[in-house]
């Protein structure tokens, strides 16, 4: 296996467990527990912000492109309109 497929996977498998802290979370009612497993998601979030970098960089990871500013601004104010 290729660097570049084990670095993808690493990316890949850390943003699963991103998504399955959120749950986990949002449905724990031990405060202490709840600490506990929002420290493991902001290390893996920080982790993964790093390892991504270091993809782009090598020309690993092409992330998609931005968003026009139209576009963004329409999103932004259906959000705001949303939660008023």
């Amino acid at each position: 296996m290729q660097e570049k497929d084990m670095v993808n996977d690493v990316l890949a498998g850390v943003k699963s467990s991103l998504g399955t802290y959120a749950k986990t979370i949002v449905e724990c009612n031990n405060q202490n527990l709840r600490q506990t497993f929002q420290q493991m998601r902001d290390a893996d979030e920080k982790f993964q912000y790093d390892l991504y970098k270091i993809a782009h960089q090598k020309g690993y990871y092409q992330p998609a492109p931005p968003a026009d500013s139209a576009a963004s601004s329409q999103l932004k104010t259906q959000l705001t309109q949303s939660f008023s």
